[in-house]
């Protein structure tokens, strides 16, 4: 007998880029833009219905709330909420009839249950689909499942230059590995990368046309969503002409949040702005300016001299040298390109959406990363997510465990550290959602629990949040091993993200009895670590904090055992861990402590004014593998940006020569020296950022905020923008007659001010611990005779 043999669909692999939803006359229409081997293709999956859930005990009620709309229905379900009450799924065959049912039944108050999310991630996150998808066809029948395919993305970077206004497009700067192009407004000789266009119609008008010829999958820029974008929006609306700049010709549309944020939507085109993507992937910078960044990153910064007066020279260059300026544009392009190539950031987005299925372009997202995870489990295991902020609070749920201090300047410090303390616990002592709920029902087998704090107990054969931590565990040490650095940080930020989620009240699965299950246990840990090293090893333990304990080996321990002493430690610690959790609970660990740190000369600083000790400062002098050492600065004034130049330079200059037992009484006295008589003027600058609009500080105004009121008059007289919005930097100076703006400083800057308030507090931290006075030693002398 002949069989014919079954052909198998054939695949489209590729990457989700954007996706929609939107009404039509046989359902809701999921609309996904993907970027394939052969380029962006469209998948629309039709007539669907939305659904999110209510309580059985309310469906009469939905029923008689809903009486006047059409296009919905409710089906029982074999699902339960976690305090085991059954639900049903409420359906909806328009995204309007949705939105309506929403509205009545929450003026009801009737509890909804995962009604804020959208079909179209829904419809992805069911099929376990992050961010990679293979399309085929089934029975005439589009379907998607989960793929492996990661594309070569194209990649612009773009910038504008305009008036200091911003009520005018100067330029358009254009930069990939295929183009390098500026389109400029005025008379100029065209050249190769430099357009002219006769007024910003034309310009915009070749902008969307260049865009469009280039195709580019991704827009990248910096604050390019909250300016460039923005702008171009303007510029467009004020023109009356569309920016057709997506995919699907339809205009490009701008969106404001509630909290000020702005964003952009075009079809099947994404934009990556580098400050959200540099801080969501956890780099930190004192500022996120592009000059400073890219200085500080790249070794180079922006082809203008003066750039804490660009708004100025932009002008200037584009009346006197518009060739200038295009270099100038297109450079800030680069700057911005080379810096997401140089941190990896693309690929970070990548790995970040591969694990947690959150789309390219999404700022934070920790709480919909773990939904992405979760919900799909939960609901096979039987039950829905709970109403937002629902579970228990006003329990004793402390944040991470601080230990007091003991203050001094020592000699060989050790620290241990316990690797991702929140995520082993989860895994450890299986804290879950889920697992609460099935531990805590009436009749549940008693060798399968596990106590928590607050009365929690978890059922460690029903949890599903220790299987997803191992996983990622698992897939960090590979990524390590492979040395993906990319993917080793997006695991590391989404496991740490998972006890944020369980703790905030913001998010749906908040609960205090699963987030002190978690910092207490912490507590306990770190304690009781404390207990065993001073107990069995006679060091003391001289600091802890969260994960973290600093261990004091006594001044006088040869320095060159120190390492060998941290082993020691960190092994047997592992190992009576094990012992302990065996005896006490029946359950493996997972807690890994690290040898991680060895500091030839540690200072705890006392808190000002007061014997105790500090909370999360300290310096230390730390050995380094290749036997070299440097110095290490955790809270103190040389890490914070609301200290001046003058002294975060200074404490790293005096300690490390006390640390060295190098000779620094001079170096104080100097310094001193040196800012009464001026030569320090510019090492005398703070800088700090403005929280909200300057018209909201009433009561109290600090001193940044008293300066940007003084800034924010010369630039109204000017007829010119004010600069300070909430988010801005202020830079000012302490003068005889208060704080002054930096751009128009007119009094003479009291130095005695920086000396008190800068100088001697910095020095006092350490000079204290070596019976040394700040007023005797830099106090002028005067002869009598």
């Amino acid at each position: 007998m002949n069989h014919s043999a079954a052909v198998s669909p054939p695949i489209r692999p590729g990457f989700l880029l954007t996706r929609q939803q939107q009404d039509q006359a046989d359902g809701i229409c999921l609309h996904y833009w993907v970027c394939g081997p052969d380029g962006p293709f469209t998948v629309d999956i039709p007539a669907q219905e939305s659904v999110f859930f209510i309580h059985d005990e309310q469906v009469e009620t939905v029923r008689q709330v809903l009486a006047g709309i059409s296009g919905w229905r409710v089906q029982k379900v074999e699902l339960k909420d976690l305090n085991q009450l059954g639900v049903s799924a409420l359906y909806s065959t328009s995204l309007k009839v949705q939105r309506q049912a929403i509205e009545c039944l929450q003026r009801a108050n009737v509890p909804l249950l995962e009604e804020d999310i959208r079909h179209a991630d829904r419809y992805l996150m069911e099929r376990f689909i992050q961010g990679a998808v293979d399309v085929y066809q089934r029975d005439g029948q589009t379907l998607l499942k989960p793929g492996t395919y990661v594309p070569d993305f194209r990649v612009l970077s773009i910038d504008l230059e305009t008036t200091m206004r911003a009520d005018k497009i100067l330029s358009i700067g254009l930069y990939s590995d295929r183009l390098q192009l500026v389109l400029m407004t005025g008379e100029g000789q065209d050249q190769p990368g430099l357009e002219f266009l006769p007024d910003e119609r034309a310009l915009l008008k070749r902008f969307v046309a260049v865009v469009q010829a280039e195709d580019p999958d991704i827009f990248i820029g910096w604050n390019v969503v909250g300016f460039d974008f923005r702008v171009l929006q303007q510029r467009a609306d004020a023109l009356k002409m569309p920016l057709m700049l997506g995919r699907d010709k339809h205009p490009m549309q701008m969106h404001q949040s509630g909290q000020g944020k702005w964003f952009v939507r075009m079809g099947g085109r994404i934009v990556l702005d580098g400050i959200d993507t540099m801080k969501g992937a956890t780099f930190q910078f004192d500022s996120f300016s592009l000059e400073y960044v890219s200085r500080h990153f790249l070794d180079r910064g922006k082809l203008i001299d003066h750039v804490e007066q660009r708004g100025d020279e932009i002008q200037r260059l584009y009346h006197e040298d518009k060739e200038a300026l295009a270099r100038y544009n297109l450079e800030d392009c680069r700057l911005v390109w080379d810096i997401f190539e140089k941190a990896q950031l693309l690929h970070y987005l990548v790995e970040r959406a591969r694990l947690t299925g959150l789309p390219l372009d999404k700022v934070g997202g920790s709480a919909a990363a773990f939904d992405n995870q979760y919900l799909p489990l939960m609901h096979r295991a039987g039950y829905v997510a709970p109403e937002y902020a629902s579970g228990q609070s006003g329990l004793d749920a402390p944040g991470g465990y601080v230990m007091d201090s003991l203050p001094g300047l020592y000699r060989q410090v050790l620290v241990l550290d316990f690797k991702s303390l929140y995520p082993s616990i989860i895994r450890t002592f299986k804290i879950d959602p889920v697992g609460m709920a099935e531990g805590l029902q009436e009749g549940a087998i008693e060798a399968h629990l596990v106590p928590g704090f607050n009365h929690a107990i978890f059922d460690r054969e029903s949890c599903i949040l220790p299987g997803l931590i191992e996983g990622l565990w698992q897939a960090r040490d590979q990524a390590k091993l492979e040395k993906n650095q990319p993917l080793s940080q997006a695991i590391k930020i989404i496991m740490n993200s998972f006890y944020g989620v369980l703790g905030s009240n913001v998010c749906r699965f908040y609960d205090q009895r699963l987030s002190s299950s978690i910092t207490l246990r912490g507590h306990e840990i770190l304690t009781r670590t404390k207990a065993c090293i001073e107990e069995q090893f006679g060091h003391r333990v001289i600091y802890g904090d969260t994960d973290s304990v600093f261990v004091w080996l006594g001044d006088d321990y040869p320095e060159e055992d120190a390492d060998t002493r941290g082993k020691e430690l960190q092994d047997y610690l592992n190992s009576w861990w094990q012992q302990e959790l065996k005896e006490r609970f029946d359950l493996p660990s997972f807690l890994e402590l690290e040898y991680e740190t060895h500091y030839t000369r540690f200072l705890m600083p006392r808190m000002r004014h007061s014997e105790k000790g500090t909370k999360k400062r300290y310096a230390g002098l730390q050995r380094m593998a290749d036997g070299g050492s440097k110095m290490v600065f955790k809270g103190l004034e040389n890490v914070r940006t609301d200290w001046t130049p003058l002294a975060r330079e200074l404490q790293q200059e005096l300690y490390e020569r006390i640390f060295r037992e190098q000779p620094w009484r001079d170096l104080l006295k100097s310094r001193v020296a040196a800012v009464r008589t001026g030569e320090l003027d510019d090492q005398l600058v703070y800088r700090k950022r403005i929280r909200q609009p300057l018209a909201e500080y009433t009561r109290n105004r600090p001193p940044h905020v008293q300066a940007a009121l003084k800034a924010e008059q010369v630039y109204l007289e000017k007829g010119l923008l004010t600069p300070f919005r909430p988010g801005a930097y202020v830079e000012y100076v302490i003068t005889v007659n208060g704080p002054e703006p930096l751009e128009f400083l007119r009094s003479p800057i009291d130095y005695q001010h920086y000396i008190d308030k800068q100088v001697q507090p910095v020095a006092d931290t350490i000079l204290t611990f070596i019976n040394e006075d700040f007023d005797r030693l830099t106090a002028p002398q005067y002869r009598l005779f």
